[in-house]
């Protein structure tokens, strides 16, 4: 009894702790790395994740962003998946999801200098419920569709996101990750919000380069 006490109290703590560890992994970084590309940090935007990679990629650009997307996206979906396989409760999947996010922004591999979020954010919306990331998905899409900026597309999508996890998941804890994820989300995008107020963001496809979201 006194071990199963033990491990139910170790268990999320080290859930949790992967979570942030495998959230910290780069994938901007190392995918530059690995495709001789330049360090994302010292180019473009600066920032390391998929848009700042594909518009510093050249010939390589749209492949190394898709990599670059995928695995941001992986480090927020496999941590909560290993959480409800493991049985984890409502606290512990809001931690782990936070966890991931933070581990993106922040990431202690890499100087605690990390992306903005949205890929990280999404795979961690569908591995707590895939209709949730599903929702996320078809709003950025569609306003990305019709106003080609990606900056506005993940806001107003992460904006919305609070209200679809309660829709399906009304838990308080589930409620109140989603709040905090996109409350830092929107931290971390204060200078394209910036640029949108002053009318000089960019759009997708603009020669000057993808508005810079991911």
């Amino acid at each position: 009894m006194a071990a199963m006490n033990i491990l139910a109290l170790i268990l999320p703590a080290a859930l949790v702790l992967l979570a942030y560890l495998l959230g910290s992994v780069s994938s901007a970084i190392i995918v530059c790395r690995l495709m001789g590309l330049p360090d994302p940090r010292t180019q473009g935007s600066g920032n390391p994740g998929a848009t700042n990679v594909l518009r510093i990629g050249g010939k390589q650009g749209k492949r190394a962003a898709a990599i670059t997307l995928l695995g941001d996206s992986l480090k927020g979906l496999l941590p909560m998946l290993a959480a409800h396989l493991l049985g984890a409760g409502y606290e512990t999947l809001a931690a782990v999801g936070l966890a991931a996010f933070l581990g993106h922004l922040y990431p202690v591999f890499f100087g605690f200098r990390g992306g903005k979020g949205v890929a990280t954010a999404l795979g961690v919306q569908f591995g707590l419920y895939w209709p949730v990331g599903l929702c996320v998905a078809a709003i950025w899409l569609f306003v990305a569709k019709g106003l080609k900026i990606s900056s506005l597309s993940a806001l107003i999508s992460m904006a919305l996101a609070p209200v679809i996890v309660w829709f399906f998941r009304p838990e308080p804890e589930l409620i109140g990750m989603q709040l905090v994820i996109t409350g830092l989300l929107f931290w971390r995008h204060r200078s394209n919000i910036r640029k949108l107020i002053e009318g000089t963001e960019g759009s997708i496809g603009a020669d000057s380069g993808p508005a810079d979201s991911a």
